[in-house]
């Protein structure tokens, strides 16, 4: 069966970059030797990899990088420290606008 990793790579720049790819070695060394001039990380190396989760189906893969690649700084970095309780937390709106704040007086 083919597998699909998501990934996070840690920049030398404290970016963080996501990807997806079937082959991680593969891909680590594309992005770690600087093989597309044109990528994200070719300037930001030296680069760690700091997550890795495997899939069994290309679009659930494929589906998770999209997700994270949206995630705030802090929610990728949850995930990196296994912390995926804090996930809930940190998606919670947190403006004063949101409906937890909402007061029918105020309308």
């Amino acid at each position: 069966m083919k597998r699909y990793y998501v990934y996070i790579l840690k920049c030398s720049d404290d970016s963080y970059y996501t990807g997806v790819t079937s082959d991680i070695e593969r891909r680590l060394n594309e992005h770690c030797f600087g093989s597309n001039k044109e990528s994200y990380t070719y300037s930001k190396r030296p680069l760690e990899l700091v997550f890795c989760t495997e899939f069994n189906d290309v679009n659930q893969a494929i589906a998770f990088e999209k997700q994270v690649k949206g995630w705030s700084r802090k929610k990728k970095e949850a995930i990196i420290n296994d912390k995926w309780e804090d996930l809930k937390n940190l998606s919670e709106c947190l403006n004063k606008t949101t409906y937890k704040n909402f007061n029918k007086k105020d309308v």
